[in-house]
């Protein structure tokens, strides 16, 4: 056996092998997420009701960050989002009370939005 041969992986010798492997692959992906999702299940006992509730929750953080992160006037990496049961909490730093309400204003349009808590404190 040569060097070579000993670092690269075999592949399987069939498509029928091959497609073995890719759902053994999805088999492996799937396994994950749904770890993922019983480890997150200490979440929906912070007061939440489900987990539909806790992926909601999930879904809208998710949806604020992409607008900060879209937007040329708000910084999303100085600005914290957490979401529970559709009440989004915003903290952090923002460079001018424009970015301030602009990223309250971003949040007020993600759907599933119920209130939002504005903690950005202005850095002079």
């Amino acid at each position: 056996m040569t060097h070579t041969q000993a670092l690269s992986p075999a592949l399987p010798a069939s498509p029928a092998a091959l497609h073995r492997a890719r759902q053994k692959g999805s088999l492996m992906v799937a396994l994950a997420v749904g770890a993922l999702l019983l480890a997150s299940g200490c979440a929906v006992q912070r007061g939440q009701e489900t987990m539909g509730a806790y992926l909601d929750d999930s879904g809208i953080t998710t949806t604020v960050k992409s607008r900060f992160f879209d937007n040329r006037f708000v910084d999303g990496t100085a600005i914290s989002v957490e979401t529970l049961n559709g009440t989004v909490m915003l903290s952090g730093f923002a460079k001018s009370a424009n970015e301030r309400s602009t990223a309250e204003k971003l949040t007020w349009e993600v759907k599933g939005v119920k209130a939002v808590r504005n903690e950005i404190a202005v850095r002079p």
